[in-house]
């Protein structure tokens, strides 16, 4: 058995651990506020810089795909569909991020709403129940936007008009122009069949990829229109991102 004073001398040599110290007065909790107020500004203005990266890469994409593919005649229209594929990928990694971002925005602008505005504008209607809330979200933080709804909001924000534009290629290349050996034989497509042939792909006959093109845009148009209601931040305002 540990003799006693060895005992006090382990108890002794014990980081002593002490409770945290809250916020007991006015100015302490304006201070925690404040402090806490800019750093969900800085974790917001993070991920709201990591969207803006992906929208970049976007427009690099489709602007080098475009110059490849509409410099010459005889580029194939391939490169193109290769681009669609490229800006759908990034258009998920935009809505993963769109998703964390959306998180963060939301307590920043929850904090704006019920505590800020109420400095400046009070309301009787406001309540306390939204601190309740913020420290339910720290507790356990959740996503409050669903993979789907990120999508159609970054569609309809940004990659609609690349997907367009990359559509608008796409047709003027294989309706418009055929694609021939010789730049200087290229002429206008004059028949449906016609730009049915020049829409195939190797093996891949020219109607499927046509009927893959139409699926796809019809997906895009659907996912760009529909918006649900009354659903986060955008419920409390039109400027959103």
């Amino acid at each position: 058995m540990r003799p006693k004073s060895d005992q006090n001398m382990v108890q002794t040599l014990r980081p002593t651990i002490t409770a945290p110290v809250f916020p007991s007065t006015s100015t302490e909790f304006i201070n925690v506020m404040a402090h806490y107020h800019r750093a969900e500004i800085a974790r917001m203005a993070g991920w709201r810089d990591r969207i803006d990266r992906t929208t970049n890469w976007a427009i690099t994409v489709v602007a080098a795909m475009l110059s490849v593919s509409l410099s010459t005649p005889t580029a194939h229209h391939g490169v193109l569909l290769f681009a669609m594929v490229l800006v759908l990928l990034l258009l998920v990694i935009e809505a993963r991020r769109y998703r964390f971002f959306d998180v963060y925005r939301n307590r920043v602008r929850r904090m704006e709403r019920n505590y800020y505005a109420q400095i400046f504008a009070p309301e009787e209607r406001t309540t306390d129940d939204w601190i309740l809330k913020l420290g339910d979200d720290l507790r356990q933080p959740m996503f409050l936007t669903s993979q789907s709804q990120a999508i159609s909001r970054r569609l309809r924000r940004n990659y609609c008009w690349l997907f367009l534009i990359l559509l608008v290629a796409w047709l003027v290349k294989t309706t418009f122009i055929r694609m021939q050996e010789n730049a200087v034989e290229a002429h206008l497509v004059t028949s449906v069949s016609e730009w049915v042939r020049n829409a195939a792909i190797g093996p891949v006959p020219g109607w499927s990829v046509i009927l893959a093109v139409t699926l796809f845009y019809a997906w895009i148009l659907f996912t760009s229109l529909r918006r649900p209601k009354g659903e986060g931040e955008p419920a409390f305002g039109n400027v959103h991102v």
